[in-house]
């Protein structure tokens, strides 16, 4: 095994105890077995998945008081295990959350987002930060068979909000099937609809955004967006039809809303797709009648694949893509859910594990504001 110069003996790691309590504590700074890398993480993002699991609310994560979460973390490989020399100790890496089994129809043909063995790590699937431990952490163990290069013309700090939150949208995208010059509808315009708004004008797609704030819909048009409705003063699905002679081609519903679910499929014109990323609380009220009736396809996307990764990050890459980003340190990470929780967030919430930010904040509590609220994304 290689391995840093005098590794730590311990982490320091957000550990949750319980529904609604995670605490910044010590632990073991795990070594990587054969087949495996260990990263010593440089940024973590957190996003609305996070504050499920922060809520008890998530499928089949490991026991209160041992595990830790956080699934969209980009670092440097610290150590490897005897079996892997795809990486080195000193490269720079991000990782692809979901580790399918590889063994089950699903991961066979591809699908490995929806590994028919999820949470079974006898069959060898493993989630980052979901299933097994994550980067809330300052270091983490990995499969390298879902740990990837990140560009060189890409900071961490970038890369770190698109692997989970950029993934998500683009794959979304990508699934309504909407053709260059086609309209899209993207309903709810928090950090997910503001990615999503620049991977489809990326794309060459036409983009109506919705939403019912009006700072988060300016934004939007600062971002590209063709045409912005604002839901809380006319009927989206009137606006929208009119607008696009007939209504756009899909829907992507990021906003956790039965409301916004209801709403996009009366913005779809017929034999389109809907499509669900955001994660509502609840069961969704279909109106079948239109569904079945305008032959609409509706979808909902958990993520995307290597291919989609490599694809979204060459749009950052280009200059095409660009999260709104804050920075806080792990010490943070209570007022950071808080916030979460309220809805207090306007930029991506990275947690932040340079050295330098450490000795920082340890002593004052500083954060830093990367990219201002609804800021000029140019």
């Amino acid at each position: 095994m290689a391995a840093i110069p005098n590794p730590p003996e311990t982490m320091r790691a957000a550990v949750l105890f319980g529904p609604g309590d995670i605490r910044v504590t010590e632990k073991p700074v795990p070594s990587p077995g054969p087949d495996e890398v260990l990263v010593r993480v440089a940024m973590c993002g957190t996003c609305g998945t996070d504050l499920k699991i922060f809520d008890g609310h998530f499928p089949q994560t490991p026991p209160f008081g041992q595990f830790t979460p956080g699934h969209e973390w980009t670092g440097t490989v610290a150590a490897v295990g005897s079996s892997v020399d795809e990486f080195a100790p000193g490269d720079r890496v991000c990782i692809e959350a979901h580790s399918g089994c590889g063994r089950c129809d699903n991961c066979l043909t591809g699908r490995y987002t929806a590994c028919l063995n999820y949470a079974n790590p006898a069959k060898g699937h493993r989630a980052t930060g979901m299933t097994v431990d994550g980067g809330f952490a300052e270091y983490v163990l990995a499969d390298p068979d879902y740990v990837a290069h990140i560009p060189k013309d890409l900071a961490a700090t970038e890369a770190a909000p698109l692997i989970c939150a950029g993934i998500t949208t683009y794959k979304g995208i990508k699934q309504t099937e909407a053709k260059p010059g086609q309209w899209i509808t993207i309903s709810g315009c928090g950090g997910l609809g503001h990615l999503g708004i620049q991977y489809a004008k990326a794309m060459g797609l036409l983009v109506c955004a919705v939403d019912v704030d009006d700072a988060k819909l300016a934004h939007a048009k600062r971002l590209g967006a063709d045409l912005t409705i604002n839901a809380k003063h006319e009927d989206p699905g009137s606006a929208v039809k009119k607008a696009t002679n007939g209504g756009t081609h899909g829907v992507l519903i990021t906003a956790p809303s039965l409301i916004a679910f209801k709403q996009g499929i009366g913005m779809i014109r017929k034999r389109g797709t809907c499509v669900l990323v955001g994660l509502p609380p609840g069961e969704f009220p279909v109106p079948l009648f239109d569904v079945v009736a305008n032959c609409i396809t509706v979808r909902g996307s958990f993520v995307g694949n290597r291919e989609d990764m490599a694809e979204s990050l060459d749009f950052a890459v280009k200059g095409k893509v660009r999260a709104d980003i804050e920075l806080q340190p792990l010490s943070a990470i209570n007022y950071i859910f808080k916030r979460l929780e309220h809805g207090d967030v306007a930029a991506r919430v990275v947690l932040d594990f340079s050295t330098a930010e450490l000795s920082a904040t340890r002593s004052t509590g500083a954060k830093e504001l990367v990219h201002a609220q609804y800021g000029d994304n140019q």
